[in-house]
Order: C-alpha cells, then structure tokens, then sequence
C-alpha cells in the first residue's frame, strides 16, 4: 500500500484534468503533470540523500508535489507549522536533520549557512527537474508516509507517524474512486500542517476533484474564492466558519448557490454559527466530521439529512443531535470508556476510544499507545446515545475536579451558548481552596448586545445543577485560538491564574 498508487489511478483515469488551483499565484497543475512532477521531485530528494522531506511553507503547488515526492521516494513528508515562533521552529528543525526542507525565499535565505538541512525555496522545488523519474515507489505497508508534530496545545509537539496503510486505508474506507464530475471543485484553505489538509489533497485526487488553494484564510477571500470560483465543496474550522458567518452579517443568503458541501470539524462549533450558516446555505449539505491526527483524519460523521432532520425535528433528543459529531465511518469502531478501561453505557461521559485500520496512534520515539485489541485512547471526553450518536466534551485533561465531582466543560458551554447575547464562550477550573477547583467562565458577547454575571450564572443554574454554575464570568473580547481552529484553555487558565494571583 502506498498513497502513491492513488495518484496513479487518478492519472490513469483523468490524466488531463486540473488538480490543483494556486488561488494567490495563479497556476494550475493537472493529474498528469502532478504525477510527473512527483517522480521527478523524488529522485532529486533521493539524489541529494535526505531522509525525510519537509515543507515550511504555506499551502501551494509544491504541497501536493512534495505529499506524493515523498511517497514515491519512500521518505516522510513532514509540513511544519509556518505560524509558531522562530524558536519553536528551530526545536522542530533540530528533530529533523538531513531533510530536505522546502520553504519561502525569506526562510530559505536565513537557512543558508545550515549544514543538517538541504533547503530549496518554493518556486526553486517546483521548477527543479531530473532527467528521468526515481525508481517505483516501495508498497510496503509499514512505511512511515507521513510525519505530522500535534498542535501542542498542551505541552511539547509530539510526532505522530502515519504509516503508508493508514492513509490508504483512510481513503478507500472514505471516499469512492472517480466519484466527482470535472467541474466539481474544492476550497481548501487549512494549512498542510493539519490531518485535514493532507486527507483533503488525497481525498480529492482519489475522488477527481479540483483543489483550489486558499494560503491564507480572510474570510472576506474566502467568500470571494468561493463565488468566483464557483467552489462546490469546501472545509473549514469552526472559527472559519463564525468569521464567514459574521461577514455575511445582515445578508439573507450567501449567494453561493454552486456549493453543494460545506464539511467542517476540527473544534466545538457553536450552535447559533451552525445554524445561521444552514440558513444562509439553504441548499449546501452541511457534514460535520470529528477525527484526530493520530487516526489519520475523520472517524465520524453527521450527514446532510442528519444535520436537517435534527435542526427541523421538535424532539429534543433528535435535535440535540445538531451539536453531535455523528456516528463511526465504516470500519470504525468508537467506544466510552471509563477510568478503569470499561465500557460505558449510551449517555455516559467517558474517555473515547477509536479502533479501525486506519488508526495508528504512534509517536515518533514514543512508540504507539494502541492497546493489544486495537483500542486507541483519544484523550477526549463525550458520550454516545443509544443509535451511536457521539458528542465532544472536550480534552479529558480539560476536566473540572469540584468538590470530587467531575464537571464537563463542554457541558457548560453548550448552555451559556444558548444565551442569546453570547457568541463564544470557555470553561475552565481554576484552582480553588475549598473545593479544588472552581468553574470560571470566559464569555464574548455578540456586537450590540449586554449581559452581566448574575445573567448568566442564573441561565446556567435553571438550565444545569446548581454545581455547574461558574463561582466568576469574565467577559473577554476575544478567545484564544490555535491557527486550526482549536480552543487554548491553557491560555486562558494562565491569564486567569496570573490575575488572581
């Protein structure tokens, strides 16, 4: 097994297609021409006797190139984080010595004097040619395709290595061969440093969908790509899709009548934002997918029909499903688990546990952390009802511990988000004398509108256990997020330890 196969069976069957759109340069690159390019790619990486492929860059051609270079020369692809600091990305550098790093002309100039990495600038990778392709790609299962460090939102990034046979296994449990027409087309505008971005350039090339590459998400150029471009599907995190919402803001439509998908995941999407985007997109299918990098991307969805059978049902129980992140794919088994490792029953909170091929779970030097059956303890929290329906809560490590009982952050959320003037809003336990820890609650409200503090913990008090309600509501103008998408509750337990103390 090898992503590489993907892309042949692509070319083979709609080799003159355009596969990849360069939203801010202008260019394209056809089935034919990535497949091309990679070979090429390959055998100078292979020439220069690097043992892993890296890019520090934002999304372009050179992307998909480097993905499937890598592939085909048996080495990791390795995308870094353009956005951390200087000093973060030299901890990362120092992890991979002898790559071959694609990135920027600024980047690449002040890597020059490097002698542990053969760096090549953007346009320099994509023009570079070698007389002929590198030998057939290796299809051993076991090879490492894909070397992705986590987000690191608690601590130090950890590698996690995805091997050749769960990204396959990923793909063709997914996502049916040639299944797009040629006009069908896709925004992606996530960065290649998370798990969506790399399933998006292999789902689409399996599918036979045209990419076009958003670099850097504003949603004002979100909006305008995905008009002029006629984009028919597209992804986004949650905190795209509030921007995007909000940009539309007094508009009765979106005026984008040629989407047809809009995926999202990656984070807690609130409600209000779900709701008004299906309002604006009245006829896009709206899927929410929930997975992480260690499973190779999505392992649960919630469909179209889900999303409008919840949102016009007037069961409570069917429309709580609107905030679920649906059921397992196939070949994907999910299990809530508590403390000691046993199953729970529907609607308990539990720890999530995945089993399914395309899970690996492995850390570089870490070794993996899937059990002898297959299990792989996610970290995060939620509960499944009775038909299998899964909802988040959150990181186990974001548990709240009052007075011995376990409060669920996520939980708590969900309500104060219920409140018409609030449009964001975190929960975190602070450390507290009497019992603990306490409930704090960080809330945005939305333009215009007012709440106070005894509002709010009334609204939780009459809506939840009187426990749940936060001892202090700060009101913020902002919540911190990481670039794709995620809630940083150790930020914001760090600003709000500092001003207590």
């Amino acid at each position: 097994m090898n992503i590489m196969m993907l892309l042949e069976m692509a070319t083979d069957a709609y080799g003159d297609r355009i596969a990849f759109t360069d939203s801010a340069a202008g260019s394209s690159i056809t089935y034919q021409e990535l497949f091309d390019r990679s070979g090429k790619a390959a055998q100078i990486v292979k020439d220069a006797g690097c043992s892993s492929l890296g890019i520090l860059d934002v999304t372009s051609l050179a992307v998909p190139v480097a993905l499937f270079a890598s592939a085909w020369a048996g080495l990791p692809f390795i995308p870094l984080n353009y956005r951390l600091t200087d000093a973060e990305i030299e901890a990362l550098l120092a992890r991979m010595s002898n790559s071959y790093l694609v990135t920027d002309m600024e980047r690449a100039t002040s890597f020059d004097q490097r002698d542990d990495l053969t760096v090549v600038t953007r346009d320099g990778f994509l023009g570079a040619a070698s007389s002929q392709p590198a030998d057939p790609w290796s299809m051993d299962p076991e090879d490492t395709a894909v070397l992705l460090f986590t987000s690191g939102t608690t601590g130090v990034p950890k590698a996690a290595v995805l091997r050749q046979k769960h990204l396959v296994s990923y793909i063709l449990g997914s996502v049916e061969f040639a299944s797009a027409e040629e006009a069908e087309t896709a925004l992606v505008c996530v960065p290649p440093y998370h798990i969506a971005g790399i399933a998006a350039v292999l789902s689409s090339v399996y599918s036979g969908r045209r990419v076009v590459q958003l670099p850097n998400f504003t949603a004002t150029e979100w909006i305008d790509v995905a008009r002029s471009e006629n984009i028919s599907s597209a992804f986004v995190v949650p905190t795209m899709l509030a921007r995007i919402v909000e940009a539309l803001d007094g508009q009765t439509s979106a005026e984008m009548p040629h989407l047809k998908t809009l995926s999202y995941g990656g984070g807690k999407m609130p409600l209000p934002v779900l709701e008004r985007a299906m309002q604006l997109l009245p006829d896009a299918d709206l899927t929410n997918a929930y997975g992480l990098t260690e499973t190779s991307s999505t392992i649960s969805v919630l469909g179209p029909e889900e999303h409008r059978e919840a949102a016009a049902s007037t069961d409570e129980r069917v429309r709580r499903r609107l905030v679920s992140v649906g059921t397992a794919l196939p070949g994907v088994e999910i299990e809530i688990r508590d403390t000691q490792g046993d199953a729970l029953a529907a609607n308990v909170s539990g720890e999530i546990f995945v089993r399914g091929e395309q899970v690996s779970g492995e850390y570089e030097g870490m070794g993996h952390l899937v059990d002898d059956d297959g299990w792989f303890p996610t970290r995060d929290r939620g509960s499944m009802d009775e038909e299998g329906y899964l909802f988040l809560e959150g990181r186990a490590d974001d548990l709240i511990v009052r007075g011995g009982e376990n409060l669920s952050p996520g939980e708590i959320e969900d309500v104060l988000l219920q409140y018409e003037a609030v449009a964001d809003a975190a929960v975190v336990g602070i450390a507290d004398v009497q019992w603990g820890e306490a409930v704090v609650a960080v809330v945005v409200l939305k333009p215009g509108q007012e709440a106070t503090v005894e509002q709010l913990q009334d609204w939780v008090k009459d809506h939840m256990r009187s426990s749940r309600v936060p001892r202090d509501i700060l009101f913020w103008d902002e919540l911190p997020y990481n670039p794709t998408g995620k809630l940083l509750r150790r930020v914001i337990k760090t600003q709000l330890s500092e001003s207590e103390s």
